[in-house]
């Protein structure tokens, strides 16, 4: 089986190119999903909430994403150490979720992963794609997606790692800096160039 690890930075289309891949009947494990999965298990939300403080917390005592979202996003201590709290459970799902697949037989599996590189999951992945786009248009579209300032947008951009320090990891440069019909392309082309080179 053929392990793919599909990451970008926000805005620049990882999740469009994931559902495209998707509809190409590819097994996709999303990290985004796992990570507000492990939510649901109280001794996670537990700790996070003893870390965090009852500001992250709803009336409900459920967690409040926008909130914590804010804390983090605007600090990268604070962002690596909620890192610190969920990582293991969301590594040991994705490890799960690979084993579960592999045993169904499937050829290819896809895990989509923003924190893909800083994670540590390249040791798990066979092959690496980056999907990129250019600044002005990432600006864009996190403004659009978050309804959100020009200054708030270039403050989350700036949380993750550099797009070029990515590209050095990758196997495949997926460039996304045009419309979802061009994207549709390049999925295209990528499918085949796995078909001819990373396959037996």
């Amino acid at each position: 089986m053929l392990i793919l690890g599909l990451t970008g930075n926000i805005g620049c289309g990882k999740s469009s190119l994931s559902n495209i891949f998707k509809d190409n009947n590819m097994k996709i494990i999303d990290a985004d999903i796992i990570s507000r999965q492990i939510f649901e298990d109280r001794d996670v939300l537990q700790s996070v909430f003893n870390h965090f403080g009852d500001s992250i917390k709803n009336d409900d005592n459920t967690l409040n994403r926008k909130v914590l979202g804010s804390i983090v996003f605007n600090d990268d201590k604070k962002l690596i150490e909620l890192n610190e709290l969920t990582h293991p459970q969301i590594y040991m799902k994705i490890v799960n979720q690979i084993q579960k697949y592999k045993s169904m037989g499937e050829e290819i599996v896809v895990i989509d992963a923003a924190l893909l590189i800083e994670g540590g999951y390249l040791d798990i992945i066979d092959k690496l794609i980056v999907v990129i786009c250019n600044k002005e248009e990432q600006i864009r579209r996190v403004q659009y997606r978050d309804k959100c300032s020009i200054e708030e947008a270039k403050s989350r951009i700036d949380s993750q790692m550099k797009q070029e320090e990515k590209i050095k990891f990758a196997d495949y440069v997926i460039d996304n800096s045009g419309d979802i019909n061009k994207l549709k392309l390049e999925a295209e082309k990528f499918i085949e160039y796995v078909k001819v080179n990373w396959f037996e």
